[in-house]
C-alpha cells in the first residue's frame, strides 16, 4: 500500500539525504554510513509529516491569539505544545543569528528598490518632461511603506532580542 503525495508537499530528496548523512557523520565521524532507499523515504515522510502537525499546531496557536499571521513565536509556542521544548532554545539562537547576518540585506534590498523607483521617475520626468500629480502622491505613498515595514521590522527585532534577553 503505497502513500500517493502532492508534489507540493514532497520535500527535496537530496536535501534531505543531505541532513542524513551529515548528522550521521557527526554522529559517528570514524564509520561510514550506507543509508538504504527506504529509510531515506522514511526520513522524509516522517519530515513532511512533522512539518504537517507542527504547522497545524502554530496555526491553532496564531487562530487562539485572533491573528491571521503565523510568526517565529507561535512555532515555539507549538514546539513546546507537542513536547519539542528541547529544540525552541537552539532555533531561537538560529532564528536571531539569520536576522543578524540577514539584516543589511533587507535594508539594502529596499534601498535599491528606492533608487529603481527614482531612476524610473527621472527617467519618465525627462521623457515627459513633468512628473504629473499622482505619480508624486503614489512615490510618497511607497516611500511611508518601507519606512513602516522597516520600523516594524526593527520592533519585531527588538522584542526578539527581549524575550531571548529574558530566558
Amino acid at each position: 500500500m503505497e502513500k500517493v503525495v502532492s508534489e507540493a508537499e514532497e520535500l527535496p530528496k537530496a536535501i534531505v539525504r543531505r541532513v542524513v548523512k551529515e548528522k550521521l557523520s557527526e554522529c559517528s565521524p570514524d564509520y561510514d554510513f550506507n543509508v538504504h532507499k527506504d529509510a531515506h523515504l522514511a526520513f522524509t515522510e516522517s519530515a513532511r509529516i512533522f512539518i504537517h502537525y507542527l504547522s497545524a499546531t502554530a496555526n491553532d496557536i496564531c487562530k487562539e491569539s485572533k491573528r491571521q499571521t503565523m510568526n517565529a513565536e507561535d512555532v515555539f509556542k507549538a514546539l513546546e505544545e507537542i513536547e519539542f521544548s528541547e529544540f525552541v532554545k537552539p532555533l531561537r539562537a538560529s532564528l536571531a543569528e539569520f536576522r543578524k547576518k540577514n539584516a543589511g540585506k533587507k535594508g539594502g534590498a529596499a534601498k535599491e528598490n528606492e533608487v529603481k523607483k527614482k531612476r524610473k521617475i527621472e527617467y519618465s520626468t525627462a521623457k515627459n518632461g513633468t512628473k504629473t500629480k499622482q505619480k508624486k502622491e503614489d512615490n510618497h505613498k511607497e516611500e511611508e511603506q518601507v519606512e513602516g515595514e522597516q520600523e516594524q521590522d526593527e520592533e519585531e527585532d527588538n522584542e526578539e532580542e527581549e524575550n531571548h534577553g529574558s530566558e
